[in-house]
């Protein structure tokens, strides 16, 4: 049986991806690293350890921890590692940046180390993966045209991008110095089931159904290319099994929308969804705050490589995709409740202000 470390595995993609693999290879074992900050929820996979114990395996941990890591693998020999850990908030690394720093580049560096260590030490085996997870952020800000490739310079924003691009930097430098078999995909900006509540999508589908603000910043109009989480599963699936080492491939959703105009359309499906049947009744509580500083207006993905090379392209509709976000979020209010700890709370009061507090 075919065993894969994954590291980030309680978070957003992570849990996604892990439930994907699991059901489409059902040949393959699942060791999943994580260590519960404040966005990873490991009741996210409860289930996959009581139904398939033999196939999934949790370990609560920290990837600076080389020890743990050391142990691991020496116990599961994994045939690949996918590496999702990783602070991922542009906000909070505005107000936080060491932990980023912290996590995003010493944390990978030290997962290079010690995952090539292992893979030397069992005679550097040919079909040994390891899938570095990066972001589109890491090339910038685009104008009103053109789209990010493979070969975009990178321009990073933020603390955040730039930890993520010091990251794939570290990647291609194990590569490249040690011919060690690491892919990098750098993906858009991801939506669906089990996305903590501080990203747009989630923060404003939980304010509409509870009827509070919905902060947009600046006018409302910066553009992201929006990729389904399944879809983006499916993308990362066909890279680690059939991508080529040393290589890196862009994935976009190929659903450029405005910040705005996505916040509408989650008024107006939940208003359907709710019985509000007031013309507009959601759109009401739209508010527009100060933008954050270094907000990057336009990200685009070229996403021809991985669709000529391995045969990716997304299959979801952008607002197929966006209806069933909003019907899981909706028939799950038990874990949006189980995840929206105190910590949540103070984040979301001090970085909006009052917006947490009840209107209408």
């Amino acid at each position: 049986m075919p065993t894969l470390l994954v590291t980030g595995g309680a978070g957003f993609i992570g849990t996604n991806f892990i439930r994907h693999l699991l059901t489409v290879r059902p040949a393959w074992r699942l060791v999943n690293l994580d260590a519960l900050t404040y966005a990873g929820n490991a009741a996210n996979l409860d289930d996959l350890a009581a139904r398939m114990p033999a196939r999934y395996r949790f370990v609560l941990g920290d990837i600076n921890d080389t020890d743990l890591l050391a142990r691991i693998l020496a116990e599961e020999k994994p045939q690949g590692v996918v590496h999702f850990a990783a602070e991922s908030h542009v906000d909070r690394s505005i107000v936080g940046p060491l932990a980023f720093v912290d996590t995003n580049i010493t944390g990978t560096a030290r997962l290079l180390m010690i995952c090539r260590e292992a893979w030397e030490h069992d005679g550097r085996p040919s079909d040994f993966r390891f899938l570095h997870v990066s972001t589109d952020e890491v090339y910038g800000s685009l104008g009103p045209t053109g789209y990010f490739t493979e070969t975009t310079a990178y321009d990073p924003s933020s603390p955040y991008s730039a930890s993520k691009a010091a990251s794939d930097h570290l990647v291609r430098a194990w590569h490249r110095t040690y011919n060690f078999p690491a892919m990098i995909t750098n993906c858009s900006n991801n939506y669906g089931p089990y996305q903590f509540p501080e990203k747009l999508i989630p923060l404003m589908i939980l304010n509409i159904i509870e009827k509070k603000e919905l902060p947009v910043y600046g006018d409302g109009g910066n553009v992201r290319d929006w990729l389904y989480v399944i879809d983006h599963c499916e993308a990362l699936t066909a890279v680690l099994e059939r991508g080529k080492a040393g290589q890196t491939y862009n994935i976009g959703g190929g659903a450029e929308r405005r910040n705005i105009d996505v916040v509408r359309q989650l008024c107006a499906l939940l208003d359907q969804r709710l019985g509000r049947t007031a013309n507009g009744q959601s759109s009401r509580l739209i508010r527009f705050v100060g933008d954050r500083p270094g907000h990057d207006r336009r990200y685009a993905i070229d996403a021809a490589k991985i669709k000529a090379e391995l045969g990716w392209a997304p299959r979801f509709q952008f607002e197929e995709a966006m209806a069933a976000t909003v019907d899981w979020y909706l028939a799950h209010r038990e874990w949006i409740e189980s995840i929206r700890s105190g910590e949540y709370r103070r984040w979301i009061a001090s970085h909006y202000g009052s917006i947490d507090s009840a209107v209408g």
